[in-house]
């Protein structure tokens, strides 16, 4: 059952049971409004929980924005509905009968507010703000009215002001998934101030979520095809190459067409795209070689499981060569059959399946992009797939080598070090929220945050880049260390490492680097931990390994110290350091 379909009141029982289970730590969200929007928080709770966020939504107080700007900022996101229609009590009628400097002075008004709450809310990590909609009262005019522009006036001033942790939802889009009719419960609004309705909400939920799981480190990463009748119409074994479509000549080739447009859209974005097919590798290998309509060439294509073999097995082997998670991915295929084995025997894969209604197909992928929503793009994005080829070039060359230490040595390793570096705050807030396996700590943070340490004269940003004789694999390390009151003795906040550079000992050279540092700022003691989560066991050991002392320990973190005078750095003359700035 779709989670927009599922009755209010199984919603309400359903997060009632996980509010039972939800762990020490949450992920408070809390959601400031000038109208009633009560109902929204079991809704958005139970679409977070159900997909592994900890969420607890708390209201403020009605119509109280500015002061709630204050007193709520330190949640760890605030979603705002300043409902256009309630700036001033009956403003949807008022200001039709107003003057030029009633006007203004409206305006004027709503702007000074708009600055006082985001002056309070600059350093909260996840700010959402619906735009002003003048919709619920002006839907069936044909003229451009007083409520019109004092909408458009207000969200071209706020489209100027934001600051990177705020995004701004187009709530018109909300109301016109569903209906006007459907969205909004006037007898409510005028008796309570209640203006939405629960479909509203449902709605609601599902378009801001991916903002939240973006900062939860939960975007996907994959997006991985079946593909007969699902790139093309057709099945390649039987109708051949000539005869399956996916051409604009034709109705069915032209929605085929559009999907994989798509995917090359969501692949500039830095989403990996891969097949798992069974079909004749070598037929599958000359479509996407030579067909004249196909549009996902080698070049797009990360990863290719064309064979054989069982689906699910392709799968787990797709999501072990690309050192992703299976909750990374997100299948399409058109076989029931397959989709229901995919959800049963893999359910953290999120599996799409092509409609029978094919004009329904475009639709369906569309409604699931948020899926793949990232709160920063970075150049190391852009470059993905380029960076994925590159170390399968890694790996066959260090085939021919018997000792580690000379294959690591023949690559010609760079680490460039950037210090407190403003320029990649988004990568540094991306690596936070996307990286799990090299992850000490796994703390998300968003561009805000991340910003707010680099001002802060407490905290230092040591990030990295790697390249050696194949290319760059960009940024693709962070370590956070924050002074703890006493000058000679500070804390490791987070230490992270993307997959993509795992094995090549950087991560002993980078502490290398940073014990050096420490000690240039006089610094005797380090404190940091190692948090347990259910995708970072292969670090469980790294600061035990590094000489840091266990102070204490249970079943889900490790505390540590290290005396810096007893630290032993690594023999790592292979890997060369280069100052960033």
């Amino acid at each position: 059952m779709s989670r927009v379909a599922i009755k209010y009141t199984d919603l309400l029982k359903l997060n009632r049971e996980y509010t039972k289970t939800l762990p020490e730590k949450i992920y408070m969200v809390s959601v400031l409004s000038n109208i009633i929007v009560a109902q929204l928080n079991d809704i958005l709770e139970y679409n977070l929980r159900i997909d592994g966020v900890p969420a607890t939504l708390s209201t403020g107080d009605y119509d109280n924005i500015v002061q709630d700007s204050q007193k709520y900022k330190d949640s760890n996101a605030i979603i705002i509905f300043w409902e256009l229609c309630n700036i001033i009590d009956g403003l949807q009628y008022k200001i039709e009968l107003s003057n030029n400097h009633q006007f203004d002075e409206i305006f004027e008004k709503t702007k000074l507010e708009i600055d006082l709450v985001l002056k309070n809310l600059e350093k909260t990590p996840l700010v959402v703000i619906n735009k002003f909609t003048s919709l619920p009262f002006s839907s069936f005019n044909i003229r451009v009215n007083h409520l019109d522009e004092l909408a458009d006036q207000l969200n071209n001033y706020l489209e100027k002001k934001i600051l990177s942790n705020i995004r701004l939802v187009d709530i018109d889009k909300v109301i016109a998934s569903i209906g006007v009719t459907k969205s909004l419960d006037l007898r409510y609004y005028y008796s309570s101030k209640a203006l939405y309705t629960v479909d509203f909400f449902k709605t609601y939920a599902e378009y801001v979520k991916p903002f939240v799981m973006s900062a939860n480190g939960k975007a996907k990463k994959a997006l991985i095809f079946d593909c007969d009748n699902t790139l093309w119409k057709g099945i390649l074994g039987e109708d051949g190459f000539d005869n399956i479509e996916m051409s604009t000549a034709s109705s069915d080739g032209a929605i085929y067409a559009e999907i994989q447009s798509m995917a090359l859209a969501i692949n500039r974005q830095g989403i990996l795209i891969g097949l798992c097919s069974k079909n004749n590798p070598g037929d599958i290998d000359e479509v996407i070689k030579s067909h004249p309509d196909m549009q996902l060439r080698d070049k797009h294509i990360t990863i290719n499981k064309s064979n054989w073999l069982d689906k699910v097995s392709n799968l787990k082997e797709i999501s072990k060569e690309l050192n992703i998670g299976l909750d990374s991915l997100v299948f399409v295929d058109d076989s029931t059959f397959e989709v229901n084995l995919i959800r049963e025997q893999l359910p953290d894969i999120t599996v799409l399946q092509v409609p029978e209604r094919l004009y329904e197909y475009p639709k369906i992928l569309r409604k699931n992009m948020g899926l793949f929503y990232n709160l920063s793009f970075t150049a190391e994005d852009s470059n993905k797939i380029k960076m994925y080829r590159q170390q399968v070039k890694r790996e066959t060359i260090k085939d021919k080598f018997t000792d580690i230490e000379d294959y690591l040595a023949s690559l010609e390793l760079k680490m460039t070090i950037f210090e407190n570096d403003e320029s990649i705050i988004p990568r540094m807030s991306q690596m936070s929220q996307k990286t799990n396996q090299f992850n000490l700590t796994t703390k998300r943070y968003t561009e805000g945050d991340i910003k707010n340490f680099i001002n802060d004269p407490n905290s230092d940003l040591y990030a990295f880049s790697v390249s050696d004789k194949f290319g760059t694999s960009g940024v693709t390390g962070l370590s956070i260390v924050i002074a703890t009151g006493s000058t000679e003795t500070v804390k490791i906040d987070t230490l992270l490492m993307s997959c993509r550079v795992i094995g090549r000992n950087i991560e002993y050279a980078f502490m290398d680097y940073l014990i050096r540092k420490m000690k240039e700022k006089k610094v005797n003691n380090l404190k940091t931990k190692y948090i347990k989560t259910q995708k970072n066991e292969q670090v469980k050991e790294f600061y035990d390994k590094c000489g840091f002392k266990v102070t204490e320990l249970n079943d889900s973190e490790k505390k540590y110290t290290l005396d810096l005078t007893t630290y032993v750095q690594k023999k790592l003359d292979y890997i060369g350091i280069v100052n960033g700035k």
